[in-house]
């Protein structure tokens, strides 16, 4: 019996295929062979093609059934994980209104914060265990202002995992999950939040049904089936945003235990047993995959029955998206694995070069603003294209001690980091820095997003009995220590010595332009 796992990323469509009782992945693929496009009308927009999403969905999967490797009728189940936060509408004939607006556009920034005010920064706090922020509720709230001819169209609002499973199935529904990463969940009176509701203005009837994550979200349509050689009538049984997506595909379910992901954006997820928020909302908390207790008596998916699971996120948009940048920039005919042999030979502390990665919009840690990305100190006679690629991995390790440290004064202290063995978790410098600077070891998996997706899968569909299960054959492939702390620490200390810096200056220059208008 086999699971076919789908993650919908911003760079490409990843698809894995795995052996439901090995849980070794037997074929994989990704879709398409270059980094997607984000498309960026005005400075901080972000916006992607739903429609080209599905299409690169069904190449993947294509391609993926070309390894010969496996019988695609022998797939039994689909899981979905997507990136979060994003915005899709249809109207009532399925069909996409507008680009999606993906989680890392800004402008929805000061809609949200003015929600935040308005309907009170305690409440929201208490109840929504966030700020609205530049979530899915904010963007919705601007295409209602400013694109109102689209919203009178819009029959159901949906997050991009939603919208996929819908093209898989033809049913809408959504999840607990969905809206609360939406800040459309209210998890003191366990359902939708009202005051975010009332406040803009939306009526209950655009948001799809909800179901529990591990469940069934609709049966593959025949058409479909047959263009994907796939078996008619098999469930989408599982649906998750990427980062809890990726916490599951590392058994991180329970208190005290931490994911890490280096991609496009960065994370670091957590997950608490309390209804947890950030005062500043520089951190972000939602409703993990296994959140509330299954339905069916006895029934369990991770953790204990009744149990409540909060998964704390903290983002930084600069991350994958950097270092892509910097090898764009130093020339397309190197590759990442010969940038990192390179930046490896460059001694820690790239010989004084600083790199602050904040080039990709609004940043949540610090308070949504946007900095832009900097390097300080650049000497011509002595810095090299391998010493800017050191410095913008070790920026990067540091935005993530960084951010650390603020999951630190919320409660969150792990001892051991889990990742896969990918993105920028391939890079030595980066790897080594990550753990120097955060005196923490990273334990790493094989498997992606699409790993994570399949064992979801088999989990919703009753093939495995609940997450212990469907992990029980899942074993570390190695371990990276700290071995310089001290060093790092120092280092660290004047590269945040730097943000602050630019951060005084962008207050500075926000008030200046107040005081003159």
């Amino acid at each position: 019996m086999l699971l076919l796992g789908i993650d919908l990323g911003t760079s490409s469509i990843k698809v894995s295929v795995i052996d439901a009782r090995s849980q070794q992945c037997i074929a994989s693929a990704h879709y398409p062979e270059t980094e997607a496009d984000i498309i960026s009308l005005y400075p901080g927009w972000a916006e992607q093609s739903p429609d080209q999403w599905w299409e690169n969905v069904k190449q993947a999967i294509l391609k993926c059934h070309a390894s010969d490797k496996y019988d695609p009728l022998d797939i039994a189940a689909i899981g979905i994980a997507y990136q979060m936060h994003g915005l899709v509408l249809v109207d009532k004939q399925q069909h996409v209104l507008r680009n999606s607006i993906i989680w890392c556009d800004s402008r929805a920034v000061e809609i949200g914060n003015k929600a935040f005010h308005t309907i009170g920064e305690e409440r929201c706090l208490s109840h929504l265990l966030n700020s609205p922020g530049n979530f899915t509720a904010s963007k919705l709230a601007w295409v209602k202002t400013n694109e109102p001819d689209i919203y009178k169209k819009i029959d159901k609002v949906m997050l991009p995992g939603d919208f996929i499973a819908m093209k898989l199935t033809g049913d809408c529904t959504t999840t607990e999950s969905a809206l609360s990463e939406g800040i459309l969940w209210d998890f003191k009176e366990n359902g939708m939040a009202e005051d975010v509701m009332d406040y803009f203005g939306f009526d209950r009837t655009l948001f799809p049904s909800i179901q529990p994550v591990f469940t069934s979200h609709g049966y593959i349509k025949g058409a479909v089936a047959t263009r994907l050689s796939l078996k008619k009538g098999i469930p989408v049984s599982y649906k998750a945003g990427d980062q809890p997506n990726n916490a599951l595909s590392l058994n991180v379910l329970q208190p005290g235990e931490v994911a890490a992901t280096a991609g496009t954006s960065g994370v670091i997820y957590g997950v608490c047993d309390e209804l947890n928020y950030d005062l500043r909302s520089r951190i972000n908390s939602f409703a993990h995959v296994n959140h509330k207790a299954p339905s069916a008596p006895g029934e369990r998916v991770g953790g204990e029955v009744g149990a409540t699971r909060i998964g704390v996120l903290l983002c930084i948009n600069g991350v994958g998206i950097f270092n892509r940048w910097i090898k764009n920039i130093v020339g397309a005919n190197h590759t990442y694995s010969g940038l990192n042999e390179a930046a490896a030979k460059i001694p820690v502390g790239s010989e004084g070069l600083i790199a602050l990665p904040f080039g990709n919009g609004a940043e949540r840690m610090l308070n949504n603003q946007i900095i832009g990305g900097h390097f300080h100190y650049l000497d011509f006679n002595i810095h090299t294209a391998a010493h800017m690629v050191r410095a913008v991995q070790e920026g990067i390790a540091f935005s993530f001690r960084y951010g650390l440290d603020i999951m630190r004064e919320n409660g969150i202290n792990p001892t051991v980091v889990r990742a896969g063995k990918a993105n920028l978790f391939l890079s030595d410098v980066f790897t080594q820095s990550f753990a120097n600077v955060n005196n923490t070891a990273v334990e790493f998996y094989e498997g992606d997003g699409s790993f994570g997706a399949a064992i979801g899968a088999g989990i919703g569909a009753g093939i495995y009995k609940d997450a212990a299960a469907a992990s029980q054959n899942r074993k570390p492939v190695g371990i990276v220590t700290p071995t310089a702390v001290k060093q790092y620490d120092e280092l660290y200390e004047n590269w945040k010595q730097l943000l602050h810096e630019q951060l005084s200056r962008m207050n500075q220059t926000d008030a200046l332009s107040f005081s003159l208008s």
